[in-house]
This record gives structure tokens, sequence and C-alpha cells, in this order.
């Protein structure tokens, strides 16, 4: 399916892309996360599961497990502190 990647902040800085469309198998946000890391390189550290990442999923924050559907805008960040 076709869904476009968001990314936001050092992730964006680390991946030096602001976002990208792209043809996925995943199933969920966490099988999309896999399939980035799996790139290697600046998605591979940036996205990686020992790091703090957030997700939105077509604009609301979302959990993992949450299925992809056809379409989908994602969005990668770090978490935000306020001040």
């Amino acid at each position: 399916m076709k869904v476009t990647v968001k990314y936001f902040a050092s992730i964006r800085e680390a991946i030096g892309v602001p976002g990208e469309s792209i043809d996925s198998a995943a199933p969920t946000l966490s099988a999309l996360r896999d399939e980035l890391i799996a790139r290697g390189g600046a998605h591979a550290e940036s996205l990686a599961r020992g790091r703090s990442v957030r997700m939105a999923l077509n604009k609301d924050m979302s959990d993992e497990s949450v299925a992809l559907v056809e379409g989908a805008e994602v969005a990668f960040f770090p978490p935000v502190t306020g001040g």
C-alpha cells in the first residue's frame, strides 16, 4: 500500500528529508517502523528500537499496534518537552 511518511525535529535532521511517499507491506505502525529501520543508515539510527520515538497516524497520536491503511499519513518524531 502507498503511505506518506513525515519526519520531524531531530529525526528529520538525521534522515535529511522532511518526508517521502513509500510502498509498504506493513500491517501496523510497528511493522512500518521496522521496514524503515531495515533500510539501514540514518533510518536505522534515528528510528532504532532503543530510541524513544512518537508516532501519529493521520495526525492522531497512535500506538505502534495501530493498523496502517492505504493512503495513510504517518509521522515520526522524538518526544517533545515544554518549558
